[in-house]
């Protein structure tokens, strides 16, 4: 009796639509089965025999101790995962990989210092939160890999990201379980998982990886756990994983913007959801209307609100000047303690007669700056240089004049300078001014040189610029730093550009600054007027012109993404491609690179990698298999009926969690590391439970039911004992290897390199 209620139970599969009557069949999904003993339809209808529909739907509580079996499989894969992520957690005692950007950034939190990065802050802010409640003062510089961290205190840092790391294989356990009703399933899911070599080294050390894939893993299982809580809505338990999950969506996004694929996928089920609930006759509108304003208000205004919160405690610790205020505008930066900016005070709209400095608005933006050295022969006019500088420097100053040489009345308030009106820019060191003409700029084709010509202001006609506000009328005053101004050459029509191309020593590798003949808006384009020096006219606090919360979390995220496309490889720097993440075509060197060094290598475990991927094709052939026959009809008994959803409702939605997390990175055009397919690789291997869990179940369809037994355990074992053993194999990617490097014959390591792609 206890695998016939089991198996009515893992009948009802994930995606039950309760105990309400659908307006339409579903199919043989939906049929009774027929038992005379009473069982469960798919659809997870009460059985005949009155079984409580609640019970059912509890996959871990079958009787004769059933459940408490699977506590205690699941009390075992937490000591394992824990087990395996803090040994030698203090090993290597030096800077491996990214930890030199993370860790740094950790300490920048503690210091209160502002720095820039290309992701959410979450990850950062709860790594430097770890680092401080566990003694580290935020004094290690992060200079490069390798250094040691000598007396300094980073284990709480490193111990923080691994039990985050840990809690994945109980996290995939519980879900499997809650998706399929199977403990095996669960338990192949989380040992995948537990000895993967790769999801070992990412766990151990100061980086997001762990904290994303936690925050990815939690908002399946809670999304999981309110599903099966759909038979009492509105219930405590039921707004608990619900408004879980959503806190656990903001947790993703915060810490990467990969947290929008599960956002995505949560999304697509919950949308899934609500369509199912519309067809449910016995609900009414109203009823209905109540299901979607909770599921919005949890899953949409909740994370919403969390992640902005999120971006206001980072602004309120990080107030202090730092690395990252190049980045961002002249208004952000008027709002950092130690920037020159700060509680500085200067006239608010710009004039003529002014001395200014013209701030280039794309990311790390220098100065419009110029200087007494030309450019060289053969690099077209012999004339002064003009470039962009990222320091503050005089150099950087410009005075503002009419386009005809009238100064205003002595003592008179000078006239404002507005869109549209033509001036003339004079460099205030070497008084030439910004000029252009039909000569190709030095580095950017098809664009125009621009350079310094004149003596004490006088020039000739392509002296002359039209300044434009974005955005702006005819007439509109140019605000200093609030206004994004372009600066047009009359003669030629071609506006002020700065490439991001850097010019050779001649040019003392500042920042190309062309002309150029395209219009689009563009921040190569755009400039605002940053310092702003006029004794004629009043001067105004910059507590007026600071940006509000909501201008200056808008442009943090422009700042962000644009970062993140902007990321290239660095010279010699491998550009890993998609296709080589499924197959483990090549890891990622995390500490050392000589037989003396201690080395760390990121690659996931061979065997369950190619095992993954064969389940996955695996998962393909059976969920159409699963489909086929339904749609034909086939007379299945429940237990077939049962692992059909099972395949078709948790396995759909796990594959379609890999799909959305993996395909993405193909139309991305930033650099790509292997690393980013870890989210994905979560998905995998909980397939990779439920498919094989699901093939073993079915062998009674070709052999007697005590041989398809036998064979069950026995491919069980198999498998287990499979994973132990290649984990015992090659533990020492995770754990530090010494000696010769596994090209060397002599290297104990050398049997082991599989591929010739494996540089260990």
């Amino acid at each position: 009796m206890e695998n016939r209620t089991c198996e009515a139970q893992r009948s009802q599969g994930p995606g039950t639509s309760g105990v309400r009557k659908r307006k339409a069949s579903k199919g043989a999904l939906e049929q009774s089965s027929g038992d005379s003993n009473g069982t469960v339809d798919v659809s997870g209808r009460q059985s005949a025999n009155g079984t409580s529909q609640q019970w059912l739907q509890r996959g871990t509580h079958c009787p004769n101790g059933q459940g408490g079996r699977t506590v205690y499989t699941l009390i075992l894969v937490i000591i394992l995962s824990f087990s395996t992520r803090l040994y030698k957690i203090l090993e290597p005692p030096h800077i491996c990989w990214d930890e030199t950007h993370f860790g740094k950034m950790g300490s920048y939190y503690i210091n209160r210092t502002f720095f820039f990065d290309v992701h959410p802050p979450l990850g950062k802010m709860l790594i430097g939160l770890a680092g401080y409640l566990t003694g580290y003062d935020g004094t290690f510089p992060f200079i490069k890999p390798g250094d040691k961290y000598e007396n300094h205190n980073y284990w709480g840092m490193r111990g923080f990201c691994a039990g985050l790391g840990s809690c994945l294989p109980p996290f995939a356990f519980v879900a499997v379980q809650e998706l399929s009703g199977s403990p095996s399933a669960a338990l192949i899911s989380s040992g995948l998982l537990i000895f993967d070599t790769g999801f070992v080294t990412l766990s151990q050390y100061i980086l997001l990886d762990p904290v994303l894939m936690f925050f990815i893993m939690a908002s399946v299982l809670s999304m999981v756990k309110f599903h099966a809580h759909k038979h009492r809505p509105f219930s405590l338990s039921w707004w608990s994983w619900l408004l879980l999950t959503g806190v656990n969506l903001s947790g993703a996004l915060g810490v990467k913007f990969v947290g929008l694929f599960i956002i995505l996928l949560v999304g697509i089920k919950t949308a899934l959801d609500l369509w199912d609930l519309l067809g449910d006759l016995t609900l009414s509108l109203v009823d209905f209307g109540k299901h979607l304003l909770a599921r919005v208000f949890g899953l949409i205004l909740l994370p919403l609100f969390l992640y902005i919160t999120i971006f206001a405690v980072h602004f309120v610790i990080l107030n202090k000047s730092g690395p990252g205020d190049g980045f961002f505008s002249s208004s952000f930066q008027s709002r950092l303690v130690g920037n020159n900016l700060h509680n500085a005070s200067m006239p608010e709209y710009l004039a003529y007669g002014s001395t200014v400095t013209v701030k280039n608005l794309r990311i790390a933006g220098g100065y419009l700056h110029s200087h007494w050295h030309l450019y060289p022969e053969g690099v077209g006019a012999h004339q002064q240089q003009v470039t962009t500088y990222l320091h503050k420097d005089y150099n950087n100053l410009w005075l503002v004049k009419k386009q005809h040489h009238t100064d205003d009345p002595t003592g008179e308030a000078p006239d404002l300078v507005r869109h549209g009106d033509v001036i003339r820019l004079e460099h205030k060191e070497t008084t030439r001014n910004l000029h252009s003409h039909l000569h190709e700029a030095p580095l950017t084709k098809k664009h125009l040189q621009v350079t310094g010509y004149g003596l004490n202001g006088t020039g000739d006609t392509n002296d002359l610029w039209v300044i434009e506000v974005c955005g702006g009328r005819k007439g509109d005053l140019v605000k200093v730093l609030r206004s994004k101004v372009r600066i047009l050459h009359q003669s030629t029509g071609c506006v002020l550009y700065s490439s991001g191309k850097t010019l050779p020593k001649w040019g003392w590798e500042q920042v190309e600054v062309s002309c150029s003949p395209y219009h689009k808006d563009t921040p190569n384009s755009q400039w605002n007027i940053e310092d702003h020096i006029n004794p004629k006219l009043p001067n105004i606090s910059f507590a007026v012109l600071k940006p509000s919360f909501l201008e200056i979390l808008l442009e943090s995220h422009i700042v962000m993404i644009r970062g993140n496309s902007g990321l290239k490889p660095k010279d010699n720097e491998i550009n890993s491609k998609p296709w080589h993440w499924p197959i483990n075509y090549q890891g990622l060197r995390f500490s050392g690179v000589n037989e003396t060094d201690y080395r760390v290598y990121l690659l996931g475990n061979p065997v369950i990698w190619w095992l993954n991927l064969l389940c996955l094709g695996l998962y393909v052939v059976m969920a159409f298999v699963a489909a086929a026959s339904i749609q034909r009809g086939f007379n299945l008994d429940s237990k077939r009926r049962g692992h059909c959803g099972v395949l078709m409702r948790g396995g759909g939605m796990l594959f379609l969690g890999w799909l959305l997390h993996y395909l993405p990175f193909y139309t991305m055009g930033r650099i790509l590391y292997y690393h980013h397919y870890f989210p994905a690789m979560l998905f995998s291997s909980m397939l990779t439970g439920i498919t094989l869990d699901t093939l073993l179940q079915n062998t009674d369809l070709l052999f007697k039911p005590a041989l398809a037994q036998h064979l069950q355990r026995g491919g069980q074992t198999l498998l287990l004992a499979a994973i132990l053993y290649s984990f015992y194999l090659f533990h020492p990617l995770s754990y530090g290897m010494r000696g010769p490097l596994a090209h060397d014959p002599s290297s104990p390591m050398a049997k082991l390199r599989w591929m010739d792609s494996w540089e260990f």
